[in-house]
């Protein structure tokens, strides 16, 4: 639609300029911190046409098309966003590396926890006692740096829950027999391995053969790692060598900043993707902001495993999937009104918006097919059910999209309106 009909109702004009100004302010706040943004949608319209031909082949989308993914999928990712029965721990976050994209410096007491370990007995318990296990994770820093905490952990998580999926997150460094054996006792059925391609050739070859260890001993053994741009190639000899080795799955991680060693990233050539969210939000996931073509690459891979017929199943799971969670359990805080707001794969509460001269036709469409509105703004916005978008299309009326989430403010809940964008949602 052009910008003279969009002048033409001058309520609707006012809010979208008001949402396009906090993206300008948020991008803007951003720059001046010393990152630098691609151009703005910059590979957007090949990351469309990939997402494109991969619906097309049958290809697993999930949670607004955040999460795509062919074959074999970890039951872990397929309950880390909405279940309460999913919860990773980690002993403490010491690590023998010092990965210049490590999001673990910005979790709170961070040097504390790499000092002391958590009190990861009484957590689990507490978890256990309050909620129907389903899934339990240990990650770090690296476990394999505390062996015998770590076969602890297992062995308490497995008394506790006998039935819950066990799974461990290494980088294979201090791995042995020995750790497998207890560990595969103690109920663990998934390892999943961080392979560092930018440490050389000898470190992948150590990781493959951690993994080789793994697999004599555990069910799902997985690698789960950030795809770089500018790695392409490498990353599809690494699908081919870990289909060869008969590797359950892999976690193609979309690439992210995390607010600190930005002369690292510039180094590499390295920005960060424009516009970064969908929806913009404070989200709480630590990983930070998306590295442009990072997503392109990891979209490429799961075609490029469809091409060569892998085995393995291959999982792209992007940082907007990382967010979900946080959105999915505010709003399951209140059930709103299901005949005006839907609870989207995305995880937000949407509904339908006209405004100014388009208010009367749109309410005249709808009061004829019985469907329930509401009015606000001094009667210049109609709010409805996105399913009701097409009846008020028909008449002409120009259709807003709004994307919302339900938030704790001084002790009352409230709907807070996100993003509200022209056309009808359209989900990833």
């Amino acid at each position: 639609m052009s910008q003279k009909e969009v002048a033409l109702r001058p309520t609707l004009a006012a809010w979208l300029a008001e949402y396009d100004a906090i993206e300008r302010e948020y991008l803007s706040a951003l720059e001046a911190t010393g990152i630098t943004f691609a151009p703005r949608n910059e590979g957007a319209d090949r990351v469309r046409a990939l997402r494109k031909r991969l619906r097309e082949r049958g290809v697993r989308f999930m949670n607004g098309g955040a999460s795509v993914s062919i074959g074999f999928l970890s039951s872990a990712c397929a309950a880390c966003v909405g279940d309460c029965g999913s919860r990773t721990f980690y002993i403490n976050l010491r690590c023998t590396r010092d990965c210049y994209f490590c999001f673990n410096p910005n979790q709170a007491d961070f040097e504390e926890h790499c000092r002391h370990d958590t009190p990861w007995r009484q957590d689990l318990e507490a978890f256990v006692r309050e909620t129907a296990v389903t899934h339990v994770g240990l990650t770090g820093g690296e476990p394999l740096l505390a062996p015998d905490e770590a076969l602890a952990f297992f062995r308490r998580a497995h008394e506790l829950a006998p039935d819950a999926h066990l799974r461990l997150y290494t980088s294979g460094i201090g791995l042995d027999e020995a750790f497998c054996a207890v560990a595969a006792g103690a109920g663990l059925r998934e390892v999943r391995f961080s392979v560092k391609l930018d440490e050389g050739e000898a470190a992948v070859k150590q990781a493959l053969a951690a993994i080789d260890l793994a697999r004599r001993y555990v069910p799902d053994v997985m690698v789960e790692m950030p795809v770089v741009p500018g790695t392409l190639e490498r990353m599809k000899r690494l699908l081919v060598q870990l289909d060869e080795r008969g590797v359950r799955g892999i976690n193609l991680l979309e690439f992210c900043y995390p607010f600190r060693n930005w002369d690292e990233f510039a180094r590499r050539g390295l920005t960060i993707a424009n516009p970064p969210f969908d929806v913009l939000y404070n989200y709480g996931y630590a990983g930070g902001l998306p590295v442009a073509g990072s997503e392109e690459a990891c979209l490429t891979l799961v075609e490029y495993a469809l091409d060569e017929g892998l085995h393995l199943g291959v999982h792209y799971c992007s940082l907007n999937n990382k967010n979900r969670d946080q959105i999915l359990q505010a709003n399951r805080a209140v059930t709103l009104d299901p005949t005006l707001y839907e609870l989207g794969e995305d995880c937000f509460y949407h509904t339908a918006k006209v405004f100014d001269g388009d208010v009367e036709r749109a309410i005249s469409a709808l009061r004829a097919q019985n469907r329930p509105f509401t009015l606000e703004e001094d009667n210049t916005c109609l709010t409805f059910h996105p399913q009701a978008t097409p009846i008020v299309s028909a008449t002409g009326a120009l259709v807003a999209h709004s994307w919302n989430v339900v938030e704790h403010q001084k002790s009352t809940l409230v709907v807070r309106e996100l993003k509200l964008a022209l056309g009808e949602n359209d989900e990833r």
